[in-house]
This record gives C-alpha cells, sequence and structure tokens, in this order.
C-alpha cells in the first residue's frame, strides 16, 4: 500500500499517512506517494471538502533523519533537492486546492508536519497534541512554508520565538494562538475533523472557493483593491444556484439544501 492514499466519499476527499510505526516521518518513497495522492485528489470528480489525517500516534515528525543522513553522505546537492522537488509541491498542494482543507492533528505534528497542517484551512487538534518548528535544531533555517504561515497566523513576533527557539508547545496554546481553529479528545479527532469536513462538503462550495481566494491574496492588497475583488466575488456568487436556493429558504423558513453550483 501506498504511503499516502486518498478516498473519495460523498463529496469528501480523505489524504491519510500511513507511515504510523516511524510516526510518520518522511522518506522519499512516501513523499513521492504524497504527491500523488494530492494529484489525484485535485483530479477526482465530486471533490467538495479534503480531509488531510495520519494513521498512528503522530500526524508527522517532518523528515526521517536517518534516511537525510544517508543521503547528506550521498551526495549534499542531491540531498537538498528535495526541498524544492517534494516538500514546496507538498504544500502548494495542499494550499492551492480550491474547496476547504480540514486536517487532523494527533499527536506530534513538528517541522515539515506542522507546515503540511498550516497549508490547510481549517485545523482540529487533540487534546494531546504537540507541536515544534524543529528546524534550527538541527541547524536548519525552516522550509513547507513555515516562516510564511506561521508569521500570517500567529505575528511576527511570535514566529520569531518559534523559529529561533524551537521550543515545543501544546494544543492548548496553539488554540490560544489561532494555528488551530478547535480542540477534541484525542479518541474522538477523527471523528470530529470528518464531522467538520462533510457539514463543509455539504455546503455552498463556489462560496467557500471564492473566500479561499480573497483571503489568499489579502497580504499583496491594499483596501480599494480587496473592496473590488469582494464585489466582483458577489457578483459572480449571486448568479448561483445556491445562492437563490439559500435565499428562499432562508424566506421559508426552512434549511438551505447546497449543491455547489
Amino acid at each position: 500500500m501506498a504511503l499516502v492514499t486518498v478516498d473519495v466519499h460523498d463529496g469528501v476527499a480523505t489524504l491519510t499517512l500511513r507511515r504510523p510505526e516511524a510516526r510518520n516521518a518522511l522518506t522519499l518513497q512516501m513523499k513521492r506517494d504524497f504527491l500523488a495522492a494530492l494529484d489525484d485528489a485535485h483530479d477526482a470528480d465530486g471533490v467538495r471538502t479534503v480531509l488531510l489525517r495520519a494513521e498512528g500516534p503522530a500526524f508527522c515528525v517532518g523528515q526521517d533523519l536517518r534516511e537525510h543522513a544517508e543521503a547528506l553522505a550521498a551526495d549534499v546537492d542531491s540531498a537538498l533537492d528535495t526541498v524544492r522537488e517534494h516538500y514546496n509541491r507538498i504544500v502548494m498542494g495542499i494550499a492551492t486546492f480550491d474547496v476547504p482543507v480540514v486536517v487532523a492533528i494527533s499527536g506530534a505534528c513538528v517541522g515539515a508536519g506542522l507546515g503540511f497542517a498550516l497549508a490547510g484551512d481549517i485545523r482540529i487538534a487533540a487534546d494531546d497534541a504537540t507541536f515544534a518548528t524543529a528546524f534550527t535544531g538541527i541547524g536548519l533555517a525552516s522550509d513547507s512554508g513555515l516562516t510564511r504561515a506561521l508569521a500570517r497566523t500567529v505575528g511576527v513576533g511570535r514566529a520569531t520565538d518559534l523559529l529561533l527557539r524551537g521550543q515545543p508547545f501544546d494544543a492548548s496554546e496553539a488554540h490560544a494562538w489561532g494555528l488551530v481553529q478547535q480542540v477534541a479528545l484525542a479518541a474522538d479527532v477523527d471523528r470530529v475533523a470528518g464531522e467538520v469536513a462533510e457539514r463543509l462538503a455539504a455546503g455552498p462550495t463556489l462560496a467557500y472557493t471564492e473566500v479561499k481566494q480573497l483571503l489568499r491574496d489579502v497580504p499583496t492588497q491594499d483596501l480599494e483593491n480587496a473592496l473590488e475583488r469582494e464585489a466582483t466575488a458577489q457578483e459572480r456568487l449571486a448568479r448561483t444556484a445556491d445562492h437563490r436556493n439559500a435565499v428562499d429558504a432562508f424566506l421559508d423558513k426552512r434549511r438551505p439544501r447546497f449543491t455547489g453550483t
């Protein structure tokens, strides 16, 4: 079986990391499987939400350092190619879904694993989850989009501290800082994240896509530009069946049914 798989059911594409015996440490094969699974999820018909989860006691502890040490010994340049060839492409693959991406985080979420989680939209953490950037501990800076994601989410000051000192933090701290949106019991995190994904899959998919695009462009826009882009998005969405049906449902005092059209 591939080390990262994708399964599509009822509008939810579930991506699962499957190397639990190594806490989902990332080998070359696992990174290749991750990219293939992302491609399959992007190409699948009828996907309205993505759920990223992991098997075992940890979400992902980042690069498999044993394999990395072997690669460094063999050829430093080739060992470092993995950042552009794999990590960057995985983060872009997660971040560029038009539909919402829900991430279920159990146990350790470290290094590139944290970068992958932050590339999603809504993160549900187990109450026993632990987080760390970890890169400076092995003499590196950061990759997998961590500098950008942390600075945007927690501010440059806290991001600087997390990246320079690399101290671990827990689920309650992650929630207080806005890095995760919800904390669930460890035994329930997959179920809770799955329910969130299912609700989003039954929602106004086209509206979610517009929201994601508007948020993605925020750092490069002034207020006038942002207002114009919002107005353009509203014009597009006002013509959708989901909008018309939701307005009718509100007036009729019934629950709307969204079809993603």
